[in-house]
């Protein structure tokens, strides 16, 4: 009677072992899918905000104005952004390549809006530090100390 119930014992807790072992198998296949999906920039983000920084401290934060979209879409190796604000006629919009290294992102702009294209001409590679959330991202702008001096903050919209 031992010898069978240990038999029992034995089956039952392999069984529930290779259960658990493929469970966890499954749980870590959905979480590197679930995180390789939420860790890329790949979809549409708008701004909502910025950060000022003094000695790499946020010391100013404020949202976007009435009326005022910046959006950026990222592929998974193409960037374009466009801002409008109601007050300004001019047109603004980008449009290039990024790559993320880290916690740096690089974009660089290929053309862009009249506006855009003359900064364009001076200045093709922009490099952030990138903070990123899942759902919103920031990108910070670094001075040439390595010291922060604003960021531009977004939400997933797609």
């Amino acid at each position: 009677m031992k010898a069978i119930l240990s038999s029992i014992l034995i089956v039952l807790l392999i069984f529930s072992c290779n259960d658990k072992s493929e469970n966890k198998l499954k749980n870590n296949d959905t979480d590197l899918t679930e995180s390789d999906v939420s860790d890329s920039l790949e979809g549409a983000w708008e701004l909502v905000g910025y950060y000022n920084y003094l000695d790499n401290e946020v010391t100013d934060s404020f949202t976007t104005s009435e009326g005022y979209r910046q959006v950026k879409i990222y592929t998974p190796t193409k960037v374009m952004w466009s801002k409008y604000v109601p007050t300004d006629s001019s047109e603004w919009f980008g449009y290039g390549s990024y790559e993320i290294n880290g916690t740096e992102l690089l974009e660089v702009l290929e053309y862009g809006s009249e506006m855009m294209s003359k900064i364009i001409e001076e200045k093709k590679e922009f490099k952030h530090e990138l903070i990123f959330n899942g759902d919103s991202f920031s990108q910070i702008e670094i001075d040439e100390d390595g010291n922060r001096i604003y960021a531009e903050n977004y939400k997933r919209i797609e």
